[in-house]
C-alpha cells in the first residue's frame, strides 16, 4: 500500500512538472503569435481600406501595401543602400554608448561617492530630444573632416551614443550593486580584493541587466539614428529618405522607407531575444 502510494505521488508531480512545462511552452509561443495575429489583422484592414475609412484619408497618402511593396522591389538598390547607412550609425552608436555606459557603471560601483555624478550627466544628456542635439553636434563636427560623409555619419553616431550610454549606465549600475547581501559577506569571510569580488560577483550578475537596457537601447538606437538623418548635413540614411519624400509629396516612397525602418527594428529585436536566449542559459 505505501508503495502504491508512492508510485501515485510520483505520478502527481510528473503531470505537475508536464503542466507547468506545457504552459510555459505556451507562454514563449503566445509570445510571438498575438503579435502575429494583431499584425494579419492590421494588414487585412489596411489593404482593404478599412483603415482608410476610418482616419478619413486616401490611397495617395496612405497607399496599399501591394503598392508600397511594388516600389521597395523596384527601389530595392538605393533601398538597400539608404538601409546599410541608418544599420551603420544604430550599431556603432549601440556599441559605443553601451562600453561606454557600462564602463561608467562600473567605475561607480567601485568608487560610488566619486563617480555616482557620472550617471546624472549621461542622464542628463540623454534626456534632451533627438531634435535640438543632432542639430547641435552637426555643428560641432564640422571641422572633424573635409568628407561631408564623414562628418555626418560621426554627428549621428555621437547622438546615438549618448541615448545608448545612459540605458546601459543606470541599469548595468543597478545589475553591479544589487547582489544578495549573503554573497557580499561570503566574498568578506573569503577575504576577497576588490578586483575578484567585481569579476566574480558583481558582473556576472549584472549580465541580466544588461539584456534589460538593450530592449531599450536596441529600438532606441535605430530611432534615434533615424531621427538625426533629418538634420544631417548628408543626404542618406533612411530617415532622410523618409523626409525627402514627404518634402516631394511622394507618399508611397515614403512609406516605403517607413516599411523598411520598421523591419530593421523587428529583425534587430529578434536578434537581440535570440542572443538573450543563448546567454542567460546558465541564469534559468
Amino acid at each position: 500500500m505505501e508503495y502504491e502510494a508512492k508510485l501515485k505521488k510520483v505520478g502527481r508531480k510528473k503531470t505537475l512538472r508536464q503542466r507547468i512545462k506545457e504552459n510555459k511552452n505556451w507562454q514563449n509561443l503566445s509570445t510571438f503569435i498575438w503579435p502575429l495575429v494583431f499584425g494579419l489583422i492590421m494588414i487585412g484592414l489596411w489593404q482593404k481600406e478599412v483603415l482608410h475609412s476610418w482616419f478619413h484619408t486616401d490611397t495617395f497618402t496612405l497607399p496599399l501595401l501591394n503598392k508600397i511593396g511594388g516600389i521597395m522591389g523596384d527601389i530595392h538598390e538605393k533601398l538597400l543602400e539608404n538601409t546599410i547607412s541608418t544599420v551603420q550609425v544604430a550599431f556603432w552608436g549601440l556599441l559605443i554608448g553601451s562600453l561606454l555606459g557600462y564602463l561608467i557603471a562600473v567605475l561607480v560601483a567601485i568608487f560610488p561617492k566619486a563617480g555616482k555624478g557620472g550617471l546624472s550627466v549621461i542622464g542628463a544628456f540623454a534626456s534632451i530630444p533627438v531634435v535640438a542635439m543632432a542639430p547641435v553636434f552637426n555643428n560641432w563636427t564640422k571641422d572633424v573632416s573635409t568628407d561631408a560623409g564623414f562628418r555626418s555619419m560621426v554627428s549621428k553616431i555621437i547622438v546615438v551614443t549618448l541615448i545608448c550610454a545612459a540605458d546601459m549606465g543606470l541599469n548595468a549600475y543597478r545589475g553591479l550593486t544589487e547582489i544578495k547581501p549573503y554573497s557580499e559577506d561570503l566574498m568578506a569571510i573569503y577575504a576577497a580584493p576588490k578586483r575578484v569580488t567585481l569579476w566574480k560577483l558583481r558582473l556576472p550578475n549584472s549580465v541580466p541587466y544588461v539584456f534589460t537596457a538593450l530592449k531599450v537601447s536596441v529600438p532606441a538606437s535605430i530611432m534615434t539614428a533615424i531621427v538625426s538623418e533629418y538634420f544631417a548635413e548628408y543626404i542618406t540614411g533612411v530617415g532622410r529618405q523618409i523626409r525627402e519624400n514627404i518634402v516631394l509629396a511622394q507618399y508611397s516612397t515614403a512609406w516605403a522607407y517607413i516599411a523598411t525602418a520598421c523591419l530593421i527594428g523587428v529583425v534587430a529585436y529578434i536578434i537581440l531575444m535570440v542572443l538573450q536566449s543563448i546567454c542567460l542559459k546558465r541564469y534559468h
